[in-house]
């Protein structure tokens, strides 16, 4: 018999991570079908959450693979293509009728579109040069602002009060940002000085704490800045030389 090569278990931790961000992707549309939105919220942003450890733990572990690198991309489309608009779709777009079930397409859609121009640009040859910068708004970060309307319901009341159809325009344009030419910031290339770190580390914290003791008030207040910040990009940021590689169109 042939040499087999065997694996630590530890390594097998990243892709355990990835397969329990999917399972809570799963159980937060069984909690949106029963009408437990704030539950369904949170599982979510669990997800999220799992989403940005697992790449970490994989480049720690050195344990980095084609199956993983995939099984991450799927966990991406439930995660934040398929479970937050359905999720928005059971809370408040069925009295929309037609036009609330084309919004959910239309998300989806966009962000099974992002995702896959993302893998074809990670898999390609070509030097890509991120340049700090992604193309479109993420799909965690759309995930994000497309349940803002949930989060400023929550922090003002338990029934939803804005109309369905101004919530459904919302999430086309929320899906149509996924796959814009937009230049969104990348946190990820974001560098800082060994002096300032403290400073960084208490924001967070602060920021921590906040989303802790007041969930739905701190979110809509990030998803505002984020918005923000990719105002800030559309304003500041110059068109891209055309001899200039495409930038990162992030995940």
């Amino acid at each position: 018999m042939g040499n087999t090569r065997k694996l630590q278990v530890i390594q097998l931790l990243p892709n355990l991570v990835t397969i329990i961000a999917i399972a809570a992707g799963l159980t937060a549309i069984r909690y949106g079908l029963e009408g437990d939105f704030e539950r369904a919220v949170k599982l979510i942003l669990l997800a999220a959450v799992l989403d940005a450890i697992d790449g970490a733990l994989a480049r720690l572990l050195k344990s980095e693979s084609k199956v993983g690198a995939e099984l991450d991309s799927l966990a991406d489309f439930l995660n934040f293509g398929v479970a937050p608009p359905l999720i928005m779709y059971f809370w408040g777009l069925q009295s929309a009728k037609g036009i609330g079930w084309i919004a959910v397409l239309v998300f989806t859609v966009a962000c099974v579109l992002r995702l896959a121009r993302f893998n074809v640009s990670s898999k390609s040859d070509d030097d890509i040069d991120t340049g700090g910068y992604f193309i479109g708004v993420p799909a965690p970060a759309g995930a994000l602002l497309v349940m803002m309307p949930m989060f400023l319901s929550f922090a003002i009341s338990k029934d939803p009060f804005l109309p369905p159809t101004l919530v459904a325009i919302y999430m086309v344009l929320v899906g149509l940002s996924l796959i814009s030419r937009i230049r969104t910031w990348s946190f990820k290339a974001v560098r800082i000085a060994r002096e300032h770190v403290k400073f960084l580390l208490i924001g967070l914290l602060f920021a921590g704490a906040a989303v802790m003791n007041f969930p739905w008030v701190s979110l809509f207040a990030i998803g505002l800045a984020y918005i923000g910040i990719v105002i800030w990009c559309l304003l500041t940021r110059r068109a891209p030389d055309s001899a200039t590689p495409p930038p990162n169109p992030g995940p």
